[in-house]
């Protein structure tokens, strides 16, 4: 049976919230009086639809049913649960919470997305104090899933059971905050971040972009996949975190920081940290915690790098350093022999190319086959200028065979031979190599097009000639094993 959730407050946080419950097959109300909440929330909802199945390798379920209401009263009858995501103002939430328990299920929970409210101060005056919980998210809703759960002492249990079973369900993590604080646990880690920042701008001792790079090119990095003990138990070595407190420890009263108040690192505090520490990292090697923290670094950066963006744009700038020394060629002028295989590609093999069995896996011997055939298709004029102008090439046929293994870290190389290259087609045919052992072969037939009207086209003068060149100079080649083959028992 379908759920229903209802959102009050339909700003940037109860937009994404909407968006959580609807793309994981919920229906949502929302009220809100603002007058563009509809086309607000609408908005953000796209941006999850585009991005939020990205998450899964699973197809998400039906979307919901979303429904906006003009009364507090018609938007909670009979949910399951109600998100409260208005001004952080105190008495607007109790005017919120008096009405929405005017009308709602003594079963139902209410969240409160509330960044720095107590949950006892949310239920001052209220009619059912344990049915209301802080439930504060990050933004965006829809793709991050932390969830900071703060029953407070006055608390149902049962509602705190309710709430994990929800919000596990849509795909979020509930973090159950064991005592109440201001600002929870995450925002007080950033208001302190925060709060340095502003002295280190103040001072003039950096601009707010170096501190953001500081951050993203940093620390930022690992916080992202390890959190920050288990980064440190990592610095601590072999001897792990009692280690590391041990050397690091006493910095804590040099003024390093505007934030001075530090509690004393006791005998009783160091096992305490270091007993937790061993719960929580101590089925692992530290040599396997770096390989741990190495993959989801590479994984994470590697993102980075497509979206050309923080560390990924860094990276991709010492791909062009790089490029500079290596030996695939950029135009036909920079082959020495056209009567020769062309080097299209030479790289090593990253480690989010490798699967389950430990080697590349069969998606990636095809993206190395496209690469090169992108890499041709340039040397023979079809670059991204000649593409702008309307014109370039789609592949049309593929047939990949598999002859060895390669793992990360391995450099390979591919090799092309164009088996023809007249009219609208170009019949291409790649080798990958790891040294002198050859790994896969890939042929492939590619169609010229016209991109205004998507169908087949012949090339322009500028790419036909080079093209008709290359292909005339490998006519005398020996035509490659397994070229023209089809699937079929040996």
């Amino acid at each position: 049976m379908t759920r229903t959730a209802a959102i009050i407050g339909g700003g940037l946080i109860g937009g994404g919230w909407a968006a959580r419950f609807l793309l994981n097959g919920w229906n949502v109300r929302v009220f809100d009086p603002d007058p563009e909440a509809q086309r607000k929330i609408g908005e953000v909802l796209e941006n999850a639809r585009a991005a939020m199945p990205g998450l899964y390798d699973m197809a998400l379920p039906e979307e919901g049913a979303l429904s906006f209401h003009n009364a507090i009263a018609e938007t909670v009858d009979g949910v399951a649960w109600v998100q409260e995501s208005v001004p952080e103002r105190l008495e607007i939430k109790h005017k919120v919470f008096a009405e929405v328990q005017a009308h709602l299920d003594s079963e139902a929970v209410i969240g409160s997305s509330t960044s720095g409210f107590k949950p006892s101060e949310l239920q001052q005056g209220a009619k059912d104090p344990t049915q209301i919980l802080v439930t504060h998210p990050f933004n965006p809703v829809y793709l991050l899933p932390l969830i900071e759960v703060v029953p407070g002492d006055t608390c149902d249990p049962r509602a705190v059971e309710w709430a994990k079973e929800v919000l596990t369900g849509i795909g979020m993590y509930p973090l159950v905050v064991r005592k109440e604080i201001d600002a929870h646990i995450a925002d007080r880690f950033l208001e302190a971040v925060w709060r340095e920042a502003l002295w280190l701008v103040r001072d003039g001792i950096a601009t707010t972009e170096e501190i953001d790079d500081a951050i993203r090119m940093g620390f930022g990095l690992r916080w992202a996949q390890m959190g920050l003990f288990e980064t440190y138990r990592i610095a601590g070595g072999e001897a792990g975190m009692r280690h590391f407190i041990a050397q690091f420890g006493p910095c804590l009263t040099w003024p390093w920081t505007r934030l001075m108040d530090v509690p004393e690192l006791t005998d009783e505090l160091v096992d305490q940290i270091a007993s937790q520490s061993d719960a929580q990292s101590g089925q692992h090697s530290i040599r396997d915690l770096e390989r741990i923290r190495d993959a989801n670094l590479v994984g994470m950066m590697r993102s980075l790098k497509a979206r050309d963006w923080g560390a990924g744009a860094l990276m991709n700038a010492h791909d062009s350093v790089l490029n500079a020394t290596r030996r695939v060629p950029e135009t036909l002028d920079d082959i020495a022999d056209l009567a020769r295989p062309v080097l299209t590609l030479d790289r090593a093999v990253p480690l989010d190319w490798t699967d389950y069995n430990g080697h590349m896996n069969e998606a990636r011997y095809l993206q190395a086959f496209g690469d090169a055939s992108d890499r041709l298709m340039q040397i023979v004029g079809c670059t991204p200028d000649y593409i702008a102008s309307g014109g370039s090439y789609f592949t049309a046929e593929t047939h990949i065979r598999h002859m060895g293994e390669v793992h990360a870290g391995a450099r390979i190389r591919v090799e092309t031979q164009v088996l023809s290259g007249a009219g609208k087609t170009m019949h291409l045919f790649h080798r990958i190599y790891e040294g002198d052992r050859e790994l896969a072969t890939g042929e492939h037939m590619l169609i010229h097009v016209s991109l205004e009207t998507r169908r087949a086209s012949d090339p322009a003068p500028q790419v036909a000639a080079p093209l008709a060149r290359l292909a005339a100079a490998h006519a005398v080649l020996e035509r490659p094993a397994g070229a023209g083959a089809a699937i079929g028992q040996r």
